[in-house]
């Protein structure tokens, strides 16, 4: 933050561009920005807050730094009054009224950059409903049923019925619906945990309150399962219910599955892993009146993509050790620790990859593209490598840590990038 403008009479923090800080009494904003960017995609510059007589506090120390534990960065615009600090008071009063505030922005480039968010009204109430949906989780479900549905198409081309477009989009919806009260529920349940993990989403920031959070996730769920029930068969419309059922005993007292290891990695792999790819996989060919079988390439990726939540599963909680101990959660990454669950986590993913490229050789002739499921699922594994060695050399810091993480998601949007082509 540059000094600007500074008197005897005030304390002023002045910036260019625009990041979330927020002071603890009440909410008060500042201009922000930064100069040049991280490898995180996250921009910095000289962070000061200035003074009374025209010094200047450095708070860098007192600001978390790098980008949220799901790999996103938010930047928003909040201002402030002036206000008076006493000499002896500038460096406390700094280090305690002033937390950074990072959450996602808007779209999927925007993970990683920097927006103005200084607009009110309907443009700060999108942002929030944009991150109370997670994005990361969005790009997911939105990626793998764009593959499924596409590998479907590729297999059938003769069964393609475009009338059947408005139908497939009302699908899309219900999903997105689905994943949105599915990560919804778990910040209304999740508000004290996320102030220590995660700060930047909007009910633990106060950008919605839970009042409204309620609100939200009884639309989603009920707009999507409505969906889905008139658009859809009765074992589709039973895939949907249990996903939802899931999601809700995770996070919901008092089952609250979260709290136990084995039982929230299980419901994770379930619902991204078998849930998503064999229901996508089943209510399309029924949309196409075909009937229902395996194919090798649906197969496979229902395999994969089980192993690969759980990789999620295991891995998503890397970032938020100090919150889950303090709050008695339980989960892998409190028992083995963080360097032990990164290297359980690739372990795992890397026998995945090399099941994949084992599996183009074993399926016989013509059930796969060798060149793809080979040079692909190798080439991904070295990128998983390096990530983990990266972490590893960088001594598990926190920036190092939700590096990774992000890694992993980008490797999981990978996989259905190619799946179509598989």
């Amino acid at each position: 933050v540059d000094k600007k403008n500074t008197s005897s009479e005030s304390t002023r923090c002045d910036t260019t561009t625009s990041t979330a800080i927020r002071s603890a009494g009440n909410r008060r904003k500042f201009k922000t920005a930064a100069r040049g960017t991280s490898g995180r995609g996250m921009a910095w510059s000289n962070m000061k807050c200035c003074s009374k007589g025209g010094g200047a506090v450095d708070v860098r120390a007192s600001l978390p730094r790098g980008v949220n534990g799901d790999g996103t960065a938010h930047v928003a615009t909040w201002r402030t009054p002036k206000r008076r600090f006493e000499p002896a008071q500038r460096h406390e009063s700094a280090r305690k009224r002033c937390v950074l505030t990072l959450s996602s922005a808007s779209g999927a480039s925007a993970d990683f950059g920097s927006v103005d968010q200084s607009q009110s009204g309907t443009g700060s109430a999108l942002n929030a409903f944009w991150r109370f949906l997670r994005p990361h989780t969005i790009r997911g479900t939105l990626l793998g049923t764009t593959a499924l549905v596409a590998r479907v198409l590729m297999e059938n081309p003769s069964s393609i019925d475009w009338t059947l477009m408005p139908r497939a989009l009302i699908g899309l919806l219900a999903l997105l619906c689905g994943n949105g009260y599915i990560v919804g529920i778990n910040q209304i349940y999740d508000e004290e945990i996320d102030r220590v993990n995660k700060p930047f989403l909007p009910v633990a920031a106060g950008d919605l309150t839970k009042a409204q959070a309620w609100v939200l996730v009884v639309l989603l769920a009920g707009g999507g399962l409505a969906a889905v029930l008139t658009q859809f068969g009765t074992l589709t419309a039973k895939l949907y219910t249990l996903g939802l059922f899931l999601g809700t005993i995770y996070s919901v007292p008092p089952f609250r599955l979260k709290r136990y290891a084995l039982p929230a990695f299980l419901i994770i792999a379930i619902v991204r892993g078998v849930l998503l790819n064999f229901g996508v996989y089943h209510a399309t060919r029924e949309a196409l009146l075909l009937p229902f079988r395996w194919s090798p390439a649906a197969a496979f990726i229902t395999l994969f993509g089980t192993v690969f939540a759980t990789v999620i599963a295991i891995t998503k909680d890397l970032a938020d050790v100090e919150g889950d101990k303090k709050f008695n959660i339980g989960t892998f990454a409190t028992a083995l620790g963080v360097r032990g669950v990164a290297f359980l986590g690739s372990g795992l993913l890397l026998a995945n990859y090399m099941g994949a490229i084992g599996a183009a050789f074993l399926a016989g002739q013509g059930n796969f593209r060798m060149a793809v499921m080979v040079g692909a699922h190798a080439l991904f594994a070295a990128l998983l490598v390096k990530s983990t060695v990266a972490l590893d050399k960088a001594k598990y810091s926190k920036e190092s840590v939700q590096e990774y993480y992000r890694a992993i998601w980008n490797l999981f949007y990978s996989e259905y990038l190619i799946f179509p082509f598989i």
